[in-house]
């Protein structure tokens, strides 16, 4: 068992949080010394809040934990979801001056600061959710300096109409996974989770990981036994070229599996169109419907807009539906070895309910 007192109570400043729309919050600010400007978005999560940061989704946002105490365990490496938080600041009820578990390296503190993350503390999550749920995901600011937050938040946008997966796909071609691995998957990287590639290369795939803005020439190029669309953050219809990619490889008979932006991006595709939710899905406890068995599976989700299934063009069924407001969760294209699910079946943090998605992908690669 690790113990460690951290440094945050005596760094914490006088700082405040304040909405687009005039809504303000009082706290303290830790981590780094600056302003956080995003969209405020809401995570219903109880653990897994490193892997939540870490999430390149949420890049362009200022996440809310509504788990009051935040930092109990620390982090260490081996969670990181990415190799840096792409969020632009945290916002939690209380930050845990005491870390204690056995897999601690440092405490939530110190990686903010070591990562450059601005943090506010002592918000009443309580409140401010409640107005998330009201108002839907509303931009803002926070810091110490009330002027220039005031400012900040007057000025800040949401991520609507902002190609935010630019900011953090990879810039060259990578690999992972066991190079004599049955499966050979090209795995589009619009802000792939780590936890994903552990997990296709767990039921045996080789992946090749390629940035967001390569061509379906080149996807098939690698001779690929399936084509894998990641996760990734903001608005669908921003992202430069990834619909028209994917149109054309729906048509190459190479099994496609998409997860989340990736469901988004194939829906858009199959000629749909994507619309923002009002505060969106993100927890790790969102059930679910699957369609075919009529069973209910507890899901991690991490997005904040959605498919609309009734603008689909192609022969396409819904086979997941969210049980708490009808959105749908999952297509299947009909006659052809493509599917998708906007939940996320890796977890990363959450249940592992939706974990045999990565076998039946491997499955039609099979066939």
């Amino acid at each position: 068992m690790s113990t460690n007192t951290t440094t945050s109570r005596e760094r914490k400043k006088d700082g405040g949080l304040v909405l687009r729309d005039g809504e303000t919050f009082e706290g303290e600010c830790v981590g780094a010394d600056t302003i956080g400007v995003g969209e405020v978005v809401f995570n219903t999560a109880l653990s897994g809040y490193q892997e939540i940061v870490t999430d390149p989704s949420y890049a362009g946002q200022l996440i809310t934990f509504t788990y009051p105490h935040i930092g109990n365990y620390g982090t260490n490496a081996q969670d990181d979801e990415a190799a840096a938080p792409a969020c632009r600041g945290v916002i939690v009820r209380d930050l845990a001056r005491r870390h204690s578990n056995w897999r601690a390296e440092e405490s939530l503190d110190e990686f903010f600061a070591r990562h450059g993350i601005p943090v506010i503390t002592g918000i009443d999550t309580r409140r401010l959710t409640r107005h998330l749920r009201e108002h839907g995901a509303v931009p803002g600011a926070f810091g110490t300096d009330e002027a220039a937050v005031r400012a900040a938040a007057s000025a800040s946008t949401s991520t609507d109409g902002t190609d935010l997966v630019a900011t953090v796909t990879t810039p060259t071609p990578y690999s992972y996974g066991e190079s004599d691995a049955p499966f050979h998957v090209v795995a589009y990287d619009f802000g792939i989770k780590r936890t994903i590639l552990r997990h296709l290369a767990h039921v045996g795939c080789y992946v090749d990981v390629v940035p967001a803005s390569t061509s379906a020439a080149d996807v098939l190029a690698r001779e690929p036994d399936g084509i894998f669309l990641s996760n990734g953050p903001g608005d669908p219809a921003a992202v430069v070229g990834a619909a028209g990619a994917v149109r054309e490889l729906v048509g190459s008979g190479i099994p496609l599996f998409g997860i989340c932006l990736g469901h988004q991006i194939l829906g858009q595709a199959l000629g749909g169109a994507t619309f923002k939710l009002p505060f969106g899905h993100h927890g790790g406890n969102h059930p679910v419907r699957h369609v075919a068995t009529g069973s209910v599976e507890i899901t991690s989700q991490n997005h904040n807009y959605a498919v609309d299934p009734e603008s689909l063009d192609r022969a396409v069924e819904v086979t997941h539906v969210n049980l708490n407001d009808g959105v749908c969760e999952g297509l299947r294209v009909i006659g052809e070895p493509i599917f998708s699910v906007q939940h996320h079946p890796e977890a990363g943090p959450g249940p592992h309910d939706a974990a045999y998605l990565f076998r039946e992908f491997t499955t039609l690669m099979g066939s």
